[in-house]
């Protein structure tokens, strides 16, 4: 885990600035009025359980998505540009400046092309066009850097373990240089050794690079080793967002504090007691009028059930959607590890 609030890569600029983001899929309130900045060369893990809209946010920013209401800018040399407003050629030209890590390392790599040609698919299908050998030159830079060997380029991917898979799948994000890159699940098909192997990897890329990456994950331990900041997502919407040291030591909102709890310790001498939520989790085609977390929040009042909290900053950097922050900042120690 970062020990300081703001990694040494990141700038204060922000590379992406989201404001009042929604995605719905008809009924369905897949993202529902987020806003948050992602700033140049860090890591910003996003967090939450299965169904929360992670994955869309994700997609919603790389334009896989078209059904994108509220504001979604990424700043290039001063220059800002609506992505929301990208069409055709011009989409297509900017697909270099962001990319995806997608989760599995099988399906994900097409079982009837090269590795080299697996890596130079991005340049080949980009707006840029570059001369075959100016294609080579780059497949191998990045195939190093991503601790490829030079033969494995001439192979297939059944011809490799997940991990090596995996690395392919990264060089093939990183070939065109992009600023920004989405990792979706990327470690969480891989054993837990392989896991460190490719999270130190992507740090080691991103320091290099000067890289700046949405890593979307489950594991809060793998959150915990690669972010600067961490957001915290429940049906549709953001409920925390902070450094990574000020959320895992001193979350504050009670959903933040009760995913925490389900986290084992190392110490076989404690005592595990994680925090059981009662009743079910909002359905995203009619969720609840008030806080999307008041259904099975233990700290729930009358006002949460009714009113929407704002999404604001209670302390420098640390913003919170709860009417009741300042008030549970204090709440035992338990109900966060």
């Amino acid at each position: 885990m970062a020990d300081n609030n703001q990694s040494p890569r990141a700038q204060d600029a922000p590379l992406i600035r989201i404001e009042d983001m929604r995605v719905h899929f008809g009924p369905v309130k897949a993202v529902d009025g987020i806003s948050f900045d992602i700033r140049r060369g860090e890591t910003l893990g996003l967090v939450g359980e299965s169904g929360s809209g992670k994955t869309t946010v994700g997609r919603a920013i790389l334009r896989a998505l078209d059904d994108i209401d509220g504001k979604l800018r990424f700043t290039l040399d001063d220059t800002s540009t609506d992505l929301r407003a990208l069409r055709g050629e011009k989409l297509r030209a900017f697909r270099k400046h962001m990319q995806l890590i997608f989760q599995d390392p099988y399906s994900s790599l097409n079982p009837r092309m090269t590795v080299r040609d697996i890596i130079a698919e991005p340049l080949e299908a980009g707006a840029e066009r570059l001369s075959k050998s100016e294609i080579d030159t780059r497949v191998r830079e990045i195939a190093q850097k991503c601790r490829l060997n030079l033969e494995h380029l001439r192979r297939f991917p059944h011809a490799f373990s997940g991990g090596q898979r995996q690395r392919i799948c990264i060089a093939r994000a990183l070939v065109s240089n992009p600023e920004f890159v989405v990792c979706d699940e990327s470690v969480s098909a891989l054993d837990v050794s392989i896991q460190a192997d490719i999270l130190n990897l992507l740090m080691d890329l991103q320091d290099e690079l000067n890289t700046t990456y949405l890593f979307i994950a489950h594991d809060l331990s793998v959150v915990a080793q690669i972010s600067d900041r961490v957001a915290v997502m429940y049906v549709g919407q953001l409920m925390e967002l902070t450094d990574t040291v000020t959320l895992f030591e001193r979350p504050l909102h009670p959903y933040t504090k009760a995913l925490f709890s389900a986290i084992p310790r190392l110490d076989p001498q404690s005592t595990f007691e994680p925090v059981r939520l009662a009743g079910d989790i909002p359905n995203p085609s009619d969720p609840p009028p008030g806080c999307r977390f008041s259904t099975r929040c233990p700290f729930a009042r009358d006002r949460c059930r009714s009113e929407q909290p704002a999404w604001r900053e209670v302390q420098p950097g640390h913003l919170v959607a709860c009417h009741f922050a300042e008030d549970l900042a204090d709440e035992p120690r338990s109900l966060s590890r």
